[in-house]
Parts: structure tokens; sequence; C-alpha cells
């Protein structure tokens, strides 16, 4: 990565020799004011946070995407503004959303080097304020990255109790499972539990006789031997992936279990019809469906 591929303070870059202003001028460009970046490198969450904690300075903390983002969440769209507390100024500027909510110290941390929300307290804060199926999504995936345990999030919740969203985040924490490796996977296991299906479980380990682990599935129930598995596009479009499912599903079928592949077509066109095959397949196991 060049030097200038990160969003840096053109004021100081100036003062210790490292470009003129008109280098500023006409070689960067500006994300905020004293902020910038090389021109032709595209901003993704990540750097649309480290950018906006730059124009902060000492007076920005890193909130809902921009703290999950440098926590390490994965599948933040790129285009995302990012949030920020701030704790003098309510001032804001282009692209940037500005809270003002007061942290308890250890709601706060250092991720990548800039101060930011812990995990927790940004689980509670996107819990409560993007739309629930998306809080699910997101929540999964910053449980995954961080390790964070849904009860933590929901401890944190209980010195808050009269805040807005309270309501909607404790019922996202009844369904969040950091086990999700993708918003499809999240976006499956929602539609099995709108259905009124058993919850799965999540990275499920597959075992031989031997005890030995064979396979790891997304999601399914134990008990009845039948897995979930969700096929991203790799599992259509590279030809080494479709013969190791080939030879995997063989494997688990002499093992006993009853595999259920869903695709990005079937789960966004005919997810009713996801769940009546899923269904079925628990009920040939002897589920009570």
């Amino acid at each position: 990565m060049g030097e200038f591929d990160e969003p840096f303070s053109g004021s100081a870059a100036v003062a210790v020799g490292a470009v003129t202003d008109r280098q500023l001028r006409l070689t960067f460009h500006r994300i905020h004011r004293d902020v910038y970046i090389a021109k032709g490198i595209g901003l993704d969450a990540i750097l649309r946070a480290r950018a906006a904690a730059l124009w902060a300075g000492e007076d920005g903390i890193l909130a809902g995407m921009s703290a999950a983002a440098v926590h390490g969440t994965k599948w933040i769209d790129p285009g995302t503004r990012a949030e920020l507390f701030r704790t003098g100024s309510r001032r804001s500027t282009s692209g940037v959303l500005i809270h003002g909510d007061a942290l308890a110290p250890d709601e706060i941390c250092l991720a990548g080097g800039w101060l930011a929300s812990t995990p927790a307290r940004t689980g509670y804060d996107l819990g409560r304020r993007l739309p629930f199926d998306r809080a699910v999504e997101v929540l999964d995936a910053l449980c995954n990255a961080t390790d964070t345990k849904p009860e933590e999030i929901r401890a944190l919740a209980e010195n808050h109790s009269g805040a807005r969203g309270i309501v909607q985040l404790r019922q996202v924490l009844e369904l969040v499972d950091g086990g999700a490796e993708s918003p499809q996977e999240t976006r499956t296991r929602l539609l099995l539990i709108d259905g009124g299906l058993p919850r799965p479980s999540t990275q499920i380990l597959v075992r031989d006789e031997r005890g030995r682990v064979v396979a790891r599935s997304d999601m399914g129930w134990e008990r009845w031997k039948v897995l979930v598995e969700y096929d991203g596009e790799q599992h259509w479009t590279d030809e080494s992936q479709r013969t190791w499912d080939v030879e995997r599903l063989e494997v688990l079928a002499n093992l006993g279990w009853r595999v259920i592949r869903v695709g990005s077509a079937q789960l966004r066109l005919r997810p009713h019809t996801v769940a009546k095959r899923i269904r079925a397949a628990l009920w040939e196991a002897g589920a009570p469906v």
C-alpha cells in the first residue's frame, strides 16, 4: 500500500515536507477539511471511518457502522457513511453522522489505533437503530468478527433500560448467532425461524464413525441429522468446488445426513419453497414440524 493510500492530515503532511500545498490541490482527493487520500483509492467503510476520526481529532469516537468496520465486521457496504460520537462540538461534515450519546469509560476502546465504541456498545447501538432483519445480520457479523456474545450486549443494555429502540434490541438479540458467516446464512436462518421451524444450530461439525471431523455445515439440526447449506456463487462457477461438493454430499449421505442446499435465487425469489423443502426433510427425519 502506498504512503498516501490511507487518509492523512494535509497540514501535517505539508509541515513535514511530504507534499506541497499545490500537490494537495492537484494530486489528492479531499475527503473532509484537512483530510486527504490519493486519487483513485476507493473508499470503503474502514477508510471512511479513519477519515472521519482524523477530521474529528480528539473530539471523536468511532460509532455504529464505523466502529463495526474497525472491529473487523464484514459485509459492510463501502458507501456506508461514517459515524462518530462527539464529546464536545456537535458540528458535522458531509458524509459523517454525529451521535451525541454519552459513553461510559468501559464502552470505549482502541480498535486499529482509533478510539471506538466497544463491540458490545456497538452492537447495542446498531441493534436499536437498524431495521430489524438488517440489525440481526450486522450483529451476527459483529459477533462473528469479535467473538462478542449476545449476553454481553444484553448486559450492557441493562444499564440503558429506557433508551429508544431497546425493545427491538432485545428481540434482535434473541435471534443473533455469531456462527453465521455471511448475510445470506443469516437470512436463511431467519427464514426458517419465521416459518415456525426449530431454531437451527450453526457451524455444525460432522464426524465419522471414528470421531474424525469430515465436514462443517452452515446450519442444521444434529438431533435429526438434517443440514442446510447456503451455496454462494463459487459453488456453481468453480469446477474444483463443484467436484468437492459432490464428494462431500456422498460422504454426508453415507453417514445418514440429509442436506438441503439453498441458492441465492431461491432465497430471494422463492423463500417459501425453501422453507417447505426443509420442513419436509425434517418431517422425514422424525422432527415434530
